[in-house]
């Protein structure tokens, strides 16, 4: 069975858990929010974010550095089929009909079909995709382990050379979700941990990424030279 959900195309991957404030001022998306808060208290207030694979989308910041919605008019677009449902928190509305929200991924989700046409916004009916764990037991064994390297891939990303004492959670599928959009990875990465199937498929997945960025890190720590030097370019002989 599908449901229908009105997109919003970004140039980023939502997680479930995970905080998303957006600056909207585009009119068709500025529609979408009207639509969202004038449904009923007790209903889901949620749309769908869905990564765009192509196209083009309007270079803008919020006030506060967040992404701003909207594409250039007429833009042709191709997202991604899997998606992350944002639920709306908290909505403020300038003057000027623009609006700053903070939404929280909720739940994932497969596009179907896509509806271009009854409203301004995109509409698509999309398929929920359940938390599924994975192999029996096997998520609360990986988690230890790339939680490890994922703490000390954020120590040599911050230059530290000791534990900080920073909270983690412990849920392994929280954990992978927490990874997956934290860690300065591609968008075709974040995509592809977005869309596997289970914790234990997406936990293997970033210890593998991790342990690449880590060894990367590795490499640049041990190059003589500063980083600012070698992105300078060298003087001709």
């Amino acid at each position: 069975m599908t449901a229908a959900l009105p997109l919003f195309p970004l140039s980023t991957v939502l997680f479930p858990g995970l905080v998303l404030p957006l600056h909207v001022f585009e009119d068709r998306y500025r529609e979408l929010i009207r639509d969202i808060i004038a449904l009923p208290a007790d209903s889901d207030r949620e749309f769908g974010v869905v990564a765009i694979r192509s196209g083009w989308e309007v270079e803008h910041t919020g006030p506060g550095g967040e992404p701003a919605v909207g594409l250039t008019s007429g833009a042709s677009i191709s997202l991604y089929d899997v998606g992350c449902s944002a639920l709306l928190r908290q909505v403020t509305e300038h003057p000027d009909g623009q609006f700053d929200v903070v939404t929280v991924g909720r739940r994932r989700f497969r596009i179907v079909e896509v509806d271009a046409t009854t409203a301004p916004y995109l509409i698509a009916q999309v398929e929920w995709l359940d938390e599924e764990p994975g192999e029996p037991g096997m998520a609360d064994a990986l988690a230890p382990g790339v939680l490890a390297v994922f703490q000390r891939y954020l120590r040599m990303l911050r230059g530290e050379s000791t534990p900080t004492g920073e909270q983690l959670p412990e849920d392994p599928n929280v954990l992978s979700h927490l990874i997956a959009a934290t860690a300065s990875l591609t968008t075709d990465d974040r995509q592809q941990l977005l869309a596997l199937p289970d914790t234990v498929s997406r936990l293997r997945a970033e210890r593998t990424l991790l342990n690449r960025e880590v060894a990367l890190l590795d490499q640049l720590q041990a190059v003589p030279a500063s980083l600012p030097e070698l992105a300078t370019p060298s003087a001709p002989n």
